[in-house]
């Protein structure tokens, strides 16, 4: 076992991202920014209160709710992922993108290619949901 435990699963440690990495991750962030951005602000008849007195069946009006419900639960995944982009914005902005936020490590352009909102490397990620899970 090393000293340096964010490595073992890694062969070697992240290297910072290079100016041009930065600069179209920075793209992605945007355009992923604008992206939900229109998400949050498109109407949606799903999420919209069910009349219960409209007389429609039994059936329908338990799809409604449930439709209802699942459309409110995308919507809050969607501001939170909106939330957490506009946190690695203001990151980039102050030129701390990329580095992980609990331990300090470069996070890595293929994480951050996939998840550009990422503010942990993958070691730190696994340890903080191994956490969230033994609680």
């Amino acid at each position: 076992m090393t000293d340096e435990w964010w490595l073992e699963d890694d062969d070697e440690a992240e290297d910072p991202l290079t100016e041009d990495e930065f600069q179209e991750l920075h793209l992605d962030l945007i355009a992923l920014h604008d992206a939900l951005e229109e998400q949050m602000n498109a109407p949606s008849d799903r999420a919209e209160t069910v009349d219960l007195e409209q007389p429609i069946g039994r059936v329908s009006r338990i799809d409604a709710l449930q439709q209802q419900k699942m459309a409110q639960a995308q919507r809050l995944r969607v501001r939170a992922r909106l939330s957490a982009v506009g946190v690695a914005l203001k990151l980039v902005e102050e030129e701390e993108y990329g580095e992980c936020r609990r331990c300090g490590e470069d996070i890595g352009f293929r994480r951050l290619k996939a998840a550009p909102e990422s503010l942990l490397c993958m070691p730190c990620t696994k340890s903080a949901e191994k956490q969230k899970k033994s609680r």
